[in-house]
């Protein structure tokens, strides 16, 4: 559910890393916030006609690259809207510029841009900025996660019965219809489910003991890089499938007590395919 221990980086990398990444999450958040247009234009779509792409999703992500690439240009990027880079150095920055692109579209405030920042795979400073919310969240490996500079930790475990947790569902119909199968079955052994539409924020809520936990198929790195940290920084647990990393096929995040027993429920109803 953890990655191995591995040799600690450089204080001072860590440094570089979590001030470039705040930097660029807040500027981009402030390009979102303060450039959305009342008619917002669509550059392309994605998988359906559901899910679209908008100018300010591309020239955000454009802004974060150009200002990385302009401090760090030896490392790696990937990005959401299509930023791609092997990248020398061993750092790799995982970017969504626009988490909740449909809630950005309809006004509603849970968006997020989602950096985070990895060395040789193991994902070392998180960033969630929360423009709309006010938020910004960050986390760096092995120093703890904060939520506007105050210290996040999770909420203790409560029974599954009391339990209030968070998921998402995918553009695409066919999954949707699983999904929905999915949550139909997992509502009555829960408190309550939630839906926001920004998977870096559920999992920064998480993080911030604002629910118990967090599930969904079919997030991209992009997606849970950055909050996966903030999770685990604040205490609680995250994987995918009994055994396995938060992938594709599942994203669990909930405190040890309750991530077995959430995880296990979900395994059983397939909640890893469609």
């Amino acid at each position: 559910m953890t990655a191995p221990s591995l040799p600690e980086s450089p204080p001072e990398l860590l440094r570089e890393l979590l001030e470039l990444a705040q930097e660029a999450a807040r500027r981009a958040g402030a390009l979102l916030r303060d450039g959305r247009p009342a008619d917002l234009g669509v550059a392309a779509t994605k998988s359906s006609p559901v899910d679209v792409v908008t100018e300010m999703d591309v020239a955000a992500e454009r802004l974060i690259t150009e200002l990385i690439m302009e401090r760090r240009p030896e490392d790696g990027l990937l990005g959401e809207e299509g930023a791609a880079t092997e990248g020398t150095s061993g750092v790799r920055w995982v970017i969504d510029p626009l988490d909740g692109t449909v809630n950005y579209l309809y006004g509603l405030p849970s968006w997020s841009v989602s950096i985070a920042a990895e060395l040789d795979g193991r994902t070392l400073v998180g960033v969630v900025e929360a423009p709309a919310r006010g938020e910004s969240a960050h986390a760096v490996l092995g120093g703890g996660a904060f939520l506007n500079g105050r210290r996040m930790r999770c909420r203790p475990a409560p029974q599954m019965g009391l339990a209030l947790v968070s998921t998402g569902f995918g553009y695409l119909r066919e999954r949707r219809v699983q999904q929905a199968a999915v949550a139909r079955e997992l509502i009555p052994r829960l408190r309550d489910i939630r839906r926001a539409g920004s998977a870096a924020i559920d999992l920064s809520d998480v993080a911030a003991g604002r629910l118990d936990g967090y599930y969904e198929r079919g997030l991209n790195p992009w997606d849970h890089a950055a909050g996966v940290l903030l999770v685990t920084e604040a205490g609680a647990l995250a994987g995918g499938r009994p055994g396995e990393p938060a992938s594709a096929e599942l994203t669990v995040a909930a405190p040890a007590g309750l991530f077995e027993p959430l995880q296990q429920a979900l395994e059983e109803l397939g909640a890893w395919h469609d």
